[in-house]
């Protein structure tokens, strides 16, 4: 399997897309758009920060777990990962979106 994009509808109406890596994982997730049109940008915001490694924040929850943000050029946030198990993972999850990103195809489950 190809690294995608899945684009869908959340159940109070609004729009949210996830970045899955090969394997399947969801290693990105956007926030909330109130419109499709502002989702698809989003997409669009990811493939094209991704490569910018000066583009991400490797943060740590409350609880020590490590996760990371990507960020536009505007310094919104475009999309949060999930929380690793430590800071090794959370890099490679920071790699897989690096070279998966930029080329991962759309699935848009709201068309």
């Amino acid at each position: 399997m190809a690294a995608k994009f899945e684009l869908k509808k959340s159940k109070n109406d609004k729009f949210v897309f996830n970045l899955l890596a090969t394997n399947g994982q969801v290693i990105l997730t956007s926030e909330m758009y109130e419109s499709r049109a502002s989702a698809l940008g989003g997409v669009e915001s990811v493939r094209k920060n991704a490569p910018d490694d000066a583009r991400y924040g490797r943060l740590s929850a409350k609880d020590g777990s490590p996760y990371f943000t990507l960020k536009a050029a505007n310094g919104q946030v475009v999309g949060q990962s999930q929380m690793y198990s430590g800071e090794r993972a959370r890099d490679a999850g920071i790699e897989s979106v690096k070279h998966h990103a930029p080329a991962a195809v759309l699935n848009d489950t709201t068309a």
